[in-house]
């Protein structure tokens, strides 16, 4: 019999928020999102081994083949570098077999690395039976990812990746605070129905453009400043009105955030992504916005519920790849079986 240990953890689509959680923004100011897990998943298999030494991954998305004999073979060479991050710091030092892989690509705008982060410290904590709470789990990975990795990059999606739900969280000076929303069935099913998941055909690397908003709130630049503060109000409003059913409201604010999310960089669109935009509001969406730092990968909308279908068939005319999705209410799970391993 072979033991097999498994993990995974949900992807996010942020509402409103994204962008107050980069540093330094949250520790001078404190920053808020709102966002949701989505039934999209990073997975994770960790299979330990006695025949053999080192550490062996296969990345299914990206189809490499790895092994780690020392620590020393570990080094960050821009090939599966947040992998070597999390073996290293997670301790794990050999004799296992890794099979990873996720439903979106990284720069796709829905959290993926990060989700990836969690999805491995979580495998290895399972394994290595390393006493941690959810925040420390997300906390780690955020450490491994920003610090270790120095990848620029927000708090939110090492949270929501590993507590799930609907989340209104607040990043302050010292600490982060996860608020659980419980809001109404009823609530939830009617917005899952008016909201429409697109691909816009190409991710992108987004430090550039958060290097770029960073850059801009150290310089105090009016507009950036404004547009962040602006931001964090717009997610306690859409918190807030979705915590009372006031979905119109709630679409309407998506339009207002886009606004200001323009703002932060001037990266963040492009005209690939001015055309969707424009194309789904003429079509019905009431409001919109681009996921993740910008550039590229999904964008969500919120549409009047008689539309949706056109604005679906718009979007796809226009180049637009349209995905299902569900809402998820589980953040990070981890697991193990015994069975034989298939040949």
């Amino acid at each position: 019999m072979v033991r097999i240990i498994r993990s995974r953890a949900p992807l996010r689509i942020s509402f409103a928020g994204g962008g107050t959680d980069v540093p330094p923004y949250p520790a001078e100011k404190g920053g808020a999102v709102l966002n949701v897990t989505i039934n999209k998943f990073s997975y994770g298999t960790l299979i330990p081994t006695r025949e053999e030494d080192g550490i062996v991954v296969k990345s299914l998305d990206f189809d490499i083949v790895a092994k780690y004999v020392t620590e020393g073979d570990l080094h960050y060479d821009g090939k599966l570098d947040l992998i070597k991050a999390v073996l290293k710091n997670m301790g794990l030092k050999g004799g296992a077999r890794l099979f990873l892989h996720s439903d979106a690509p990284p720069g796709s705008g829905l959290g993926s690395s990060s989700t990836m982060a969690v999805t491995l410290v979580g495998l290895i904590k399972h394994h290595l039976s390393i006493p941690m709470t959810d925040y420390d789990i997300a906390d780690k990975a955020y450490q491994i990812e920003r610090n270790e990795l120095g990848i620029p990059g927000g708090l939110q999606d090492q949270y929501a990746a590993t507590f799930g739900g609907f989340n209104f969280i607040e990043f302050l000076k010292d600490r982060v605070i996860v608020n659980p929303l419980r809001i109404k069935r009823e609530v939830l099913n009617e917005l899952e129905y008016h909201l429409l998941l697109c691909y816009t055909g190409s991710s992108r690397v987004s430090a550039n453009i958060l290097n770029e908003q960073v850059a801009g709130y150290i310089r105090k630049q009016e507009d950036v400043v404004t547009a962040l503060d602006e931001t964090k109000k717009i997610a306690i409003e859409m918190k807030n009105a979705l915590l009372r059913g006031e979905l119109n409201t709630f679409g309407n604010l998506f339009h207002k955030s886009w606004l200001h999310k323009k703002m932060f960089s001037t990266k963040i669109t492009n005209p690939v992504i001015d055309k969707l935009y424009d194309v789904a509001i003429k079509n019905g969406a009431i409001g919109g916005k681009i996921l993740g730092a910008g550039g590229g990968g999904f964008m969500l909308f919120y549409c009047e519920f008689e539309k949706k279908h056109k604005v679906a068939e718009a979007l796809e005319k226009a180049g637009g790849q349209i995905v299902d999705f569900g809402f998820e209410f589980n953040g990070l799970q981890t697991w193990e079986i015994d069975e034989e391993l298939g040949r």
